[in-house]
């Protein structure tokens, strides 16, 4: 039998011949397995690039949030240290323990003993100017404040030194430490909280508060019996007795607080090199001495607006 040709069938041939030619002879195809590895190890490096960087970013947050937590804590301390602040017994529910390493001077300004007193809520020891007169734990704002308030440089012989170096010696030099859990941060973190493990893990930082006697001048320009007055005139003189009595006023009614912060306090008590900040702020009023009864402990308290008048020394 004869087949037959029709005009359709030719029209049909004639363009799949057309779309072979202009494909190069191919039929239409896929991806290949070649093409979809490729795909995958772009995707890959993509994705490890990716999850590297999510570790160093979290970290970032994480130090930003405790730099912020410890700005805050440290406007509370200063408000707390520069009024003299008695009432504040909260402060117990943070404040987990304070130290003092301290070291005596003698009259020649050499070392003659030292020590490390420690204070906790519970207990504590001490073994500097009164020991064991008694307990003194940390158990009410008054406490902490007028332990953290104690001056850098505390006089042995009972008198005051009112310039900026104690020449009345022998004196004792103070190192107080307070390690502390932060005010501010998560509400889960805050005592009172019966779970040990999540008190354990709270933001805790180690604060180191210095108080000293504020009296930037130079000793040489106000000194009356040194090789430096000699030779000087009556006026000289008395510009020399008045800026003594300015150095002396000063030193009794200026008190400058610098707080050094470290974070975070690990577990085991190491601390990384990463967070540390200082904060300094000037305290006018004199710094009051207060024995605690039965104790014979030394706190001490800013009198804020409280002046008192020295004598040149």
């Amino acid at each position: 039998m004869k087949r037959l040709h029709t005009p359709s069938n030719s029209l049909g041939a004639q363009s799949f011949g057309a779309a072979r030619s202009a494909r190069g002879g191919r039929a239409p195809s896929g991806f290949t397995i070649i093409e979809i590895a490729i795909c995958l190890g772009i995707i890959g490096f993509a994705l490890v690039a990716i999850i590297a960087a999510l570790p160093r970013g979290l970290d970032v947050q994480k130090r930003n949030r405790q730099e912020t937590i410890v700005g805050q804590d440290a406007e509370v301390w200063m408000n707390l240290l520069r009024s003299g602040a008695r009432g504040d017994d909260d402060l117990t529910n943070y404040v987990m323990v304070i130290t003092n390493s301290w070291t005596t001077y003698d009259s020649n300004l050499k070392p003659t003993d030292s020590g490390f007193d420690y204070y906790t809520f519970t207990n504590s020891k001490r073994t500097s100017l009164n020991p064991a007169a008694g307990d003194f734990p940390i158990t009410n704002g008054a406490h902490i404040i007028g332990l953290l308030s104690m001056p850098q440089r505390i006089s042995l012989t009972g008198s005051q030194s009112y310039i900026p170096f104690p020449v009345d010696a022998p004196y004792q030099s103070n190192h107080v430490v307070a390690y502390v859990r932060a005010f501010s941060g998560p509400v889960v973190d805050k005592p009172p909280q019966n779970n040990g493990s999540i008190v354990g893990d709270a933001f805790t930082y180690r604060m180191v508060v210095e108080n000293f006697a504020y009296a930037p001048v130079d000793t040489n320009a106000f000194c009356l019996d040194c090789a430096a007055a000699i030779g000087l005139t009556a006026d000289q003189m008395a510009e020399r007795t008045n800026l003594l009595h300015t150095v002396s006023m000063l030193r009794a009614n200026a008190n400058d607080f610098r707080l050094l912060f470290r974070w975070p306090v690990l577990p085991n008590g190491e601390i990384p090199n990463y967070g540390r900040a200082t904060f300094r702020a000037m305290a006018e009023g004199s710094l009051l001495q207060s024995n605690e009864q039965d104790t014979a402990q030394s706190i001490y308290f800013v009198q804020p607006s409280t002046f008192t008048n020295t004598l040149e020394k």
